[in-house]
């Protein structure tokens, strides 16, 4: 810890104090950011176990204010949906880049995003009778994208460079088909649950998505923390980590389970939110600096940031209509990355 990481979380930290009371402050039931402070810290949610294990857990809850219950039973849960899936995508950005030597690897690059996507539209117009289990077969669709990015990279091993390649094929190939199969829907809402959930939406959320994510988000970003010195030693180069001892294709491998654990997780709860991965290890790197002993710590901090950030634009910028999430990170990630490319003299640096 320093103290460019420290400020880089307290800021992080008070964002998504800041969003988070917008976010339980304005809906359709209108209550003052006071009447929903006191809601946020009511002390028959805050100091109840009974009450957290509903929540956790599941079950039914007991009597609660008004107020309380929609704080704590609407509007918290997509404040918490928006800091996991926040952490997950961030994570899973800076493991990619670790992996590819690429600081614009994300988990679109390598076909996670496009795999599930693909799954998605495939159970909304041919198989709607599973879109129960759509967060499930999210995620399932972008392990498996991977897997088949993987196996195209393969060729006595994998490099970098064709992992790359092979995430840029099989991502065309799977979006021309998403593309594709909008033809063959007729139910205007099925269309806008496509869109919803390829362009990565937290309407609707509730405590449902905050317990499939969480145990998954727990596990991603506690192994990325533990891999930090393997992450370093693969941004190294291969020929230096195989002189240090490293399995390079098992580490690579495992290190990538890790990263699209996390983007199925995220995408699993909350559809495809792009640029997050991408820009978030950028706002980061530039702070703190390439270790990714801090960098992963920064990451898990400022990817909520910008998550709930973003997610309050996309709840208010039009109310009463709500804005899919992934639109408002597209809108911020575009224009930074104009920012960075203008910034940087020579273009090999990014």
């Amino acid at each position: 810890m320093d103290a460019s990481l420290i400020s880089l979380c307290v800021g992080s930290l008070i964002i998504v104090v800041l969003g988070g009371l917008v976010q339980v402050s304005f809906g359709a039931f209108t209550m003052t950011i006071e009447e929903a402070w006191r809601a946020v810290f009511d002390p028959a949610v805050v100091l109840n176990p009974d009450v957290w294990q509903v929540f956790l857990l599941g079950g039914e809850l007991p009597d609660l204010g008004k107020r309380t219950l929609i704080v704590w039973n609407i509007r918290l849960p997509r404040v918490f949906v928006a800091i996991l899936v926040g952490a997950n995508l961030s994570v899973s950005g800076a493991i990619f880049q670790a992996i590819t030597r690429n600081e614009l690897a994300s988990p679109f690059v390598l076909g996670v995003s496009s795999g599930a996507g693909l799954l998605i539209l495939l159970t909304l117009v041919v198989f709607s009778g599973l879109s129960l289990f759509l967060p499930i077969l999210a995620a399932l669709g972008g392990m498996l994208a991977f897997l088949l990015v993987y196996l195209i990279a393969w060729k006595n091993g994998t490099s970098p460079v064709r992992l790359v390649l092979a995430g840029v094929i099989v991502g065309t190939v799977f979006q021309s088909l998403q593309t594709g199969l909008f033809f063959f829907i007729d139910d205007i809402g099925v269309v806008q649950s496509a869109i919803q959930w390829t362009t990565g939406s937290l309407t609707g959320t509730d405590w449902e998505q905050v317990r499939m994510a969480l145990p998954w988000s727990i596990t991603a970003v506690s192994l990325a923390l533990i891999s930090s010195r393997q992450l370093n030693v693969l941004l190294l180069g291969e020929q230096t980590a195989r002189s240090l001892g490293m399995s390079i294709e098992k580490v690579r491998f495992l290190l990538s389970g890790v990263a699209v654990i996390a983007a199925a997780a995220s995408i699993a709860v909350a559809g495809i939110v792009g640029f997050v991965g991408l820009v978030v290890p950028h706002v980061v790197r530039n702070v703190v600096g390439s270790d990714y002993k801090r960098l992963v710590v920064g990451c898990v901090f400022t990817g909520p940031a910008l998550m709930v950030a973003a997610d309050v634009g996309a709840r208010l910028a039009l109310s009463p209509v709500q804005l899919p999430v992934g639109i408002v990170t597209g809108l911020i990630g575009g224009p930074y990355f104009l920012y960075l490319m203008r910034k940087q003299q020579n273009l090999g640096e990014v």
